[in-house]
């Protein structure tokens, strides 16, 4: 009688480590590398939980710095504004080539968490030195775990596995910034264009303007949800646009205020005469819409040369790194009439 074969358990992992030690997976592989940075007491932890556990290193975080493969890998979204996915290839793939690493692109066509998972398996397999993910992780897997917790990795949107870092703006505070713009003009109320719920971006600017409502003592009209594109801001400027009592809207990227702006025109509503708008992210052409739009400003190129930069500095990098947004005020926005 043949013995049924048993079923391999999984091999314990950096964030098993971490969570029985007591502190981050950064700490753990700050440990386990001799960094001068992690106190004796908390390598003894550490230590102490490697040989419990039956945790095996592996080595594979090492080879930014050492250089397997002199390639860094970008995930990205097909859609989710071109500007945005453009500036940010950008910013990567000149950081990136000024260290002397060339850049392997894997675009997912949803978001999706199998496609996610091919995505970095892909650039895994590939020998990548480190991956930069620009687009949300609404939820992670093991396996996505794993592949982070070997390669190096920045995410760009505040979505995280336990092993990445984070490298972004205040996206709550972007949206209270921009509300709060609209009230200080004298605006009794403000109407919002969401982005898509499942991106960790539009759910935290939506926070950031109920928030600055509530605390102005004002409750929220329900938030009209886009998917980015301006056209689906023309399609919620068509409901707004039908709202005579409207004078300020809040949009969550300025694509879509471009098709909030042309919608309201189309009903004989000034911007901002009759409706002011502010949105986020400050791209290009922003500056040169008809009228300028005052928006809270992102600057995707940046980011990506930031993340790059983030992940050649290693284990001497913080696990995060927020930054405040701030508001460019432009002809977009103005108070209300008077009655």
């Amino acid at each position: 009688m043949t013995k049924a074969t048993e079923r391999p358990t999984r091999q314990p992992s950096m964030a098993d480590v971490a969570r029985t030690a007591g502190v981050s997976a950064q700490t753990v592989s700050r440990a386990l590398r001799d960094s001068p940075n992690v106190n004796p007491e908390t390598r003894k932890r550490v230590l102490s939980a490697v040989e419990q556990l039956g945790y095996r290193f592996n080595n594979a975080a090492r080879v930014l710095s050492s250089g397997r493969s002199h390639t860094i890998g970008l995930v990205l979204l097909q859609s989710g504004g071109y500007y945005s996915r453009s500036a940010v290839t950008a910013g990567v793939e000149a950081a990136s080539g000024e260290a002397g690493y060339a850049v392997s692109i894997a675009t997912i066509a949803r978001l999706d968490t199998g496609l996610m998972e091919r995505s970095l398996s892909k650039l895994a397999d590939q020998g990548v030195d480190g991956i930069v993910i620009a687009v949300p992780l609404i939820s992670v897997t093991q396996k996505m775990e794993d592949i982070t917790r070997d390669i190096p990795t920045v995410t760009l949107d505040g979505s995280r596995t336990s092993s990445a870092r984070v490298l972004g703006i205040d996206q709550k505070e972007a949206g209270h910034l921009a509300t709060q713009h609209l009230l200080d003009l004298g605006h009794r109320q403000v109407w919002h264009v969401s982005g898509p719920d499942e991106w960790i971006e539009a759910r935290r600017r939506r926070q950031g303007w109920q928030e600055c409502l509530a605390a102005a003592g004002i409750e929220a009209p329900p938030p009209l949800e886009g998917d980015w594109s301006p056209d689906s801001g023309y399609r919620q400027g068509q409901i707004i646009a039908r709202i005579p009592d409207v004078t300020a809207v809040f949009a969550a990227s300025d694509e879509m205020a471009f098709g909030v702006v042309r919608a309201l025109r189309e009903h004989g509503r000034s911007v901002p005469a009759d409706v002011s708008i502010v949105s986020v992210d400050d791209i290009a052409l922003a500056a040169y819409c008809s009228p300028p739009l005052t928006t809270v400003r992102q600057d995707f190129y940046r980011s990506g040369v930031a993340a790059v930069a983030l992940l050649l500095q290693g284990d001497d990098a913080d696990d995060a790194s927020v930054a405040s947004p701030s508001l460019s005020v432009r002809d977009s926005t103005a108070p209300p009439r008077s009655p």
